[in-house]
């Protein structure tokens, strides 16, 4: 093997002016104006509300209105952003609103006791809803959270000695003795904005990122560094969380709770006010809510059909409208954003060109540090099987992977070449077999933590986030990288802000050297060779020094192909060793410096390029003589 020398050359500064502009986030104010609206609006509410007793009717009803919306802005963060259904959260409302009922008013302890237990009991009940749920998704994640919601229903109604059962629990606190709605009310208001922030902060943050991907695809969101079950526990908790606050400030407020509140048809209204706005924005949560509390009173002069067009209403919203009310505006003002800045023309997706002389300097800092030793093993495979019943689809694999090199796996379709790959990235586990990486074994690893020690890849059916931005899919490839916690997040540290700064600077850089620059748009409008490079880019941004390519070259016309020649060796020269599959004979003999053949599932050569081009037996199995006839 010859050795590879490191080639190193810096970021071009010119156009760092435009690089500067295009890195920022196109300013949205009509999202910042109709927050403080809402804002100003709801603060002044009670001064605009009729006197006696049709004021405190109304006053009521505002009340009710704040403490929703804790259990939609809840659902926000477990489905919208994680996409974890569940048809739970007014059980979750109820143990908010009990837990702080029965310390208070049974068991005679302070309301800030309570109000710990409001927060503690929903917690780890939804923790314990995520765990049993793991492996569920859609339908039957729901059917399981209906389950669970009927189960909290029956224990309200029959644990008479802790929640007073059919008859409720009165006489219910209220925190620093307020007794006034209005100033109660305005309390409300204060938590719920804290709750929003806080909100708000995940959502643009690491952690807000792996929900996102988390939602979008799980697979994708492994490889690329995200521990799923830690994001579900994160989705479940907050969620949960949420609606337990909710639900003491509506024990609070009220003053009388019974079981009767919390059942399953007031979580399917709190899923049908978070469709109804729009699932993945906190205005959207705040709008739904805001308009199927307050659409019955607006249609009781309607009398007996009220409840009827209230429901066509709500059908109208989930069929017509399914990124609901706020997706639609947000929509319609994203487009017109986009039109302006174009100049009333669409952008049409381009071919991929790479742009040489472009650099990463976080690896190449890295692989400076660690010169590449004469013939140095960086990845071992020995004896790996693998068997979908009786299939064998890998049967006694042996490889060493040489630190530096581009070691491409041939072999005809059906050969093992790509269940190889999803077994040694962890996405499958080995029947056989002894997989070590850096002279350690990770045999049966999970992705992130593979990931975690080095190791990225792309598939040969791109695996994207399609709803997410271009820079927003690249920066969940730096999860891995970065550390800040949900208290980070919470309280916006300096720590968090520092290396949110960083996880944006690596992510850019990312783009520019794979030659991208259209940060903005979201992966699924882009065309099949620009998603093509942002895989490629994310995986960069997971600093490897060991990258899994499976046939990066699929679906490529002969330019695109020849640019992902010169992008490939650009990768090698800051020195990721590859491991590469490919099909297309004339990139692997530009490119590999060893091969390995695969077919029925067993090694059948393996050499250098024209050791195994000449070999008869790949020659019989793979290559062909027509291929040797246009070689020669």
């Amino acid at each position: 093997m010859q050795t590879k020398t490191m080639q190193t050359q810096s970021i071009q500064s010119s156009g760092g002016m435009e690089k500067e502009l295009k890195s920022l986030k196109p300013a949205q104010p009509i999202f910042i104006v109709v927050g403080l609206v809402l804002v100003v609006f709801a603060f002044c509410l009670p001064f605009l509300l009729p006197g006696g007793r049709l004021g405190n009717y109304y006053m009521t009803e505002l009340l009710r209105t704040t403490v929703f919306c804790f259990a939609t802005l809840g659902l926000t963060v477990g489905m919208g952003y994680a996409g974890q259904i569940s048809l739970a959260q007014a059980a979750f409302f109820g143990l908010g609103a009990y837990s702080l009922a029965s310390t208070t008013v049974l068991f005679g302890l302070p309301y800030w006791a309570g109000v710990v237990l409001a927060l503690v009991i929903p917690v780890v009940t939804g923790l314990f809803l995520g765990a049993i749920s793991l492996r569920l998704v859609t339908h039957y994640l729901a059917l399981v959270t209906i389950g669970f919601q009927i189960i909290i229903q029956l224990v309200l109604h029959n644990w008479k000695g802790v929640t007073g059962g059919a008859d409720g629990l009165s006489s219910i606190p209220r925190p620093f003795g307020i007794e006034d709605a209005k100033w109660f009310y305005w309390f409300c208001l204060a938590v719920l904005f804290l709750c929003i922030l806080f909100v708000y902060r995940l959502k643009h943050s690491r952690l807000g990122r792996a929900l996102f991907a988390l939602r979008e695809d799980e697979l994708a969101a492994s490889v690329a560094g995200v521990d799923l079950f830690k994001t579900k526990m994160l989705a479940f908790a907050i969620c949960s969380t949420l609606g337990g606050i909710g639900g003491a400030l509506y024990a609070s407020g009220y003053g009388y709770i019974s079981p009767d509140v919390f059942i399953f048809e007031q979580s399917v209204t709190f899923f049908a006010m978070l469709i109804t706005g729009g699932a993945d924005s906190i205005i959207g949560a705040l709008v739904g809510t805001i308009l199927l509390t307050w659409l019955p009173e607006w249609l009781r002069s309607f009398k007996e059909y009220y409840l009827a067009i209230y429901g066509g209403l709500i059908i109208v919203f989930l069929i017509f409208l399914p990124n609901g009310i706020w997706g639609v505006v947000s929509g319609l003002y994203g487009r017109l954003i986009k039109k302006k800045s174009r100049g009333g023309s669409p952008e049409k997706a381009g071919a991929i060109k790479f742009v040489e002389g472009k650099s990463l300097s976080y690896l190449e800092q890295a692989n400076a540090a660690t010169p590449i030793r004469e013939d140095q093993v960086i990845f071992e495979v020995k004896g790996l099987k693998k068997h979908f019943g009786g299939v064998k689809a890998v049967d006694g694999v042996n490889f060493n992977v040489k630190k530096g090199d581009i070691h491409v796996l041939i072999g005809p379709n059906g050969s093992g070449k790509t269940t190889v790959i999803n077994v040694l990235s962890g996405i499958y586990t080995a029947t056989e077999g002894i997989v070590k990486y850096r002279e350690k074994e990770i045999t049966n690893h999970k992705p992130h933590l593979i990931v975690q020690m080095g190791a990225a890849r792309t598939f040969q059916n791109i695996r994207l986030f399609p709803e997410l931005s271009v820079i927003d899919n690249v920066m969940i490839g730096q999860h891995t990288r970065t550390k800040a916690n949900l208290f980070h997040v919470m309280l916006n540290s300096r720590s968090a802000r520092e290396e949110e700064r960083k996880i944006r600077a690596r992510a850019e850089e990312a783009l520019a050297f794979v030659g991208f620059d259209n940060y903005f748009e979201k992966v699924k409008n882009l065309s099949y060779g620009q998603q093509r490079l942002v895989e490629i880019a994310r995986a960069l941004a997971a600093e490897p020094d060991l990258l899994f390519l499976d046939e990066p070259a699929a679906g490529m016309n002969p330019e695109e192909t020849q640019e992902l020649i010169k992008l490939i060796k650009r990768m090698n020269e800051l020195g990721i060793t590859m491991l590469l599959i490919e099909h297309d004979m004339q990139l692997v003999s530009q490119v590999a410096d060893y091969i390995t053949v695969l077919d029925f599932g067993k090694k059948i050569s393996e050499g250098s390029v024209e050791q195994v081009l000449n070999d008869p037996e790949v020659i019989k199995a793979y290559l062909g003589e027509e291929f040797v006839r246009a070689e020669t």
